[in-house]
């Protein structure tokens, strides 16, 4: 986790090194956040230097100015040209840097304030009564680097015609129905649910949904805690290698490489596999290791897959609590879809169904396993059913569920083709779809256009990218 000091030090480099950063925090940064002297005094000369000549110092400046202080020591004033030695650029994402910044600014307003409060009750500040300590709580708990105070309905129209026409940020999939009942993929800010019986394919679709993501050059975060990190990295070999995933295993060390040295020269992207254990890991941990990844790797997922929701833990109710499923599972799933807002990615998971549910043909909101709190939180759920027929025939059925981002009564029900061996999806003919769904059919005809690219033709970016 980073610590305080952690960020009052990557703090100070950032005011010095990056222009972007300093425009969107300086207003908001108080010399009292720092809690050693030496980065106080440090932030104390940026601030009168920028405020003064409308610019940012330089290391050798700042070691002038602090020169000429009356209040140090010769120690303390070497001491400080150490610090300032130490205050070099780094990369960082800006975004998440903003953010910490923020979070810290907020938690040392708090702090001081606490402290102020128990400074006045204790009679230590003279300049005020008991009275004053909820404004100056409510001071501190209203610290925000947001500037907006609503939207003017009136006013505000251009603001709203250019939502109006926004071209929204989606992540899309590599499968044709997937997009059509999404409206072009998944979107920021939102989690995505898979609904499936153990063995149908929960994780098959996530690590082909990270593959097709990886392949469309994004940051993909994928956290485990049903497999281990190299059993993940195995399922998204065989998709993204076409291979499967017993002839994995036949591959020389050579050939291996080959084949992954041609993948990293066709993705700008990064994937990431983390595994925690069981029921042990909450959206703490992984606010935690976004953060870490940001600060060591330069890494900010695009999207996050967690495998899977029902073994996660809550960041509410400590572990064992007396905690009934639905409120249990549902304060996860509003945790979740809040570290997605947070973070401004999607979030992609999958829930068991009920046992009914398993050996049911046909899948609804009433078979998901523990909770009727999952399905009234997501943004987008939809089932996944396996039969032997099904099976037999190298398909599995998709029917939605729940579906924010359009009319959840078209395409209700499609199938997707399933290669097992490669852990694959792919899309099927239309006419495959059109015994399942025989009212759409008119309605198929009448939309698809006759020039239509086939499927292998729309998404031949993801099979180039792949083997």
């Amino acid at each position: 986790m980073v610590t305080a000091e952690r960020i009052e030090r990557t703090t100070l480099k950032n005011l010095l090194h990056n222009e972007d950063y300093t425009r969107k925090v300086l207003p908001f940064l108080k010399a009292e956040y720092f809690d050693d002297r030496k980065e106080r005094i440090v932030f104390d000369e940026i601030r009168k230097f920028i405020d003064q000549y409308n610019k940012r110092p330089t290391k050798e400046t700042l070691e002038i100015d602090i020169g000429k202080r009356k209040d140090l020591n010769e120690e303390e004033y070497k001491q400080i040209v150490d610090l300032i030695a130490t205050l070099n650029k780094e990369e960082i994402d800006l975004d998440w840097l903003v953010n910490t910044t923020e979070k810290f600014c907020k938690d040392r307003a708090v702090h001081n304030a606490v402290m102020d409060g128990i400074h006045i009750l204790d009679g230590k500040d003279k300049k005020h009564t008991p009275e004053a300590i909820p404004e100056i709580l409510r001071d501190a708990l209203s610290v925000s680097f947001d500037r907006n105070v609503g939207h003017d309905y009136l006013l505000d129209i251009e603001r709203r015609f250019d939502f109006y026409h926004k071209k929204e940020n989606r992540i899309p999939f590599d499968l044709d129905y997937f997009n059509k009942v999404t409206k072009g993929g998944l979107p920021t800010k939102t989690l995505n649910v898979a609904l499936a019986g153990t063995g149908v394919g929960k994780t098959l679709f996530m690590c082909h949904q990270a593959a097709g993501a990886l392949a469309q050059n994004k940051n993909v975060l994928y956290i485990t805690m049903e497999m281990a990190e190299e059993r993940i990295a195995e399922r998204i070999d065989a998709n993204l290698l076409g291979i499967s995933m017993e002839d994995l295993h036949m591959l020389n060390k050579k050939l291996f490489n080959e084949k992954i040295v041609k993948l990293q020269n066709k993705t700008t992207g990064t994937l990431i596999i983390k595994e925690y254990p069981t029921a042990s890991a909450s959206v703490n941990h992984y606010r935690a290791l976004v953060n870490e990844l940001a600060l060591k790797r330069t890494f900010k997922p695009d999207i996050i897959f967690v495998d899977y929701i029902n073994i996660c833990a809550s960041s509410r109710f400590k572990p064992g609590a007396n905690v009934n499923s639905y409120t249990y599972v549902k304060a996860i799933a509003e945790e979740m879809r809040g570290l997605a807002v947070e973070l401004d990615v999607p979030i992609v998971t999958a829930t068991q169904t009920t046992r009914s549910g398993f050996v049911s043909s046909d899948i609804g909101l009433e078979d998901t396993s523990e909770s009727f709190g999952l399905p009234a939180t997501a943004d987008f759920m939809f089932a996944l059913i396996s039969s032997e027929e099904l099976e037999r025939a190298g398909q599995m059925l998709v029917k939605q569920l729940k579906n924010r981002y359009n009319d959840p009564t078209v395409n209700r029900k499609f199938i997707i083709g399933v290669d097992r061996a490669r852990m694959k999806l792919f899309d099927i003919e239309q006419q495959a779809q059109n015994l399942i769904q025989p009212e759409q059919e008119k309605y198929v005809e009448h939309n698809l256009e006759k020039t239509e690219e086939s499927p292998e033709e729309k998404y031949k970016k993801f099979q180039d990218f792949k083997f």
